[in-house]
């Protein structure tokens, strides 16, 4: 399962994937926005995403922002949730936050991307396993007994 969520500067581009998910044979959930709505807050549409990743930390959500930074803030909150923000240029970012951190949510900054690039994003993050590194799985360990204190 993918979980889409997006706020107004984040919907187009959101549409755009949800079709590419799908075209790809994605299952996919979106947890809006469901229109375009320019006074809509993104934490209504984001919490929503990330608390299905909480419950079910092995599949993965893509949100979106104009830059995707405060959705990855929302998505952090919650346990479980690994959100990592990718607006360009680095373009093996997207499978190096899958292999050495076994994120769980990829944010996109949707005023920095085009839909080729948000694509390709997409489908590095989505294709790319964990590592399962043992230096990585001691480093997301300590995440979690941060996330419980």
């Amino acid at each position: 399962m993918v979980y889409l969520s997006a706020d107004h500067a984040g919907f187009e581009l959101k549409e755009k994937i949800k079709e590419f998910l799908t075209n790809e044979g994605y299952e996919v959930k979106d947890c809006g926005a469901f229109e375009y709505d320019k006074e809509d807050d993104y934490p209504d549409f984001i919490s929503q995403a990330a608390q299905a990743i909480s419950e079910d930390p092995n599949s993965r959500a893509i949100i979106l922002g104009g830059s995707g930074q405060g959705e990855a803030i929302v998505a952090n909150k919650f346990p479980n949730v690994r959100a990592a923000v990718y607006y360009g240029s680095a373009e093996e970012m997207p499978s190096l936050t899958r292999q050495h951190n076994n994120s769980n949510i990829l944010s996109l900054g949707a005023r920095f991307l085009s839909v080729e690039e948000a694509t390709k994003a997409v489908k590095l993050f989505l294709e790319t396993k964990f590592s399962e590194d043992e230096r990585h799985i001691r480093r997301i360990d300590k995440i979690k007994q941060i996330e419980t204190r």
